[in-house]
């Protein structure tokens, strides 16, 4: 998330915004002061593994990853950055 936060600054957005359904508390915290906004539906003390939260919680291959990864590159936009 991190390194996520981190390229999409480059862009220079507006605002940064994390949305996610589960995260340890502690990690909340520390990810709310990096971005705009953080969105924790569910910030447990006890957390343990973000599996443990889920009903369903199956593993993507390392196939799958790169099959999305080329799909999102092929689909992406080009984007324009208007300077002000």
């Amino acid at each position: 998330m991190r390194a996520a936060v981190s390229a999409v600054r480059h862009q220079h957005p507006a605002r940064i915004i994390i949305a996610v359904p589960v995260a340890a508390s502690a990690t909340c915290e520390e990810f709310a002061a990096e971005v705009d906004e953080l969105v924790c539906v569910n910030g447990p003390e006890e957390f343990f593994a973000v599996g443990f939260w889920y009903e369903h919680f199956s593993q993507t291959s390392d196939e799958e990853v790169h099959h999305l990864l080329e799909q999102a590159r092929h689909e992406q936009q080009p984007v324009t950055l208007q300077k002000r």
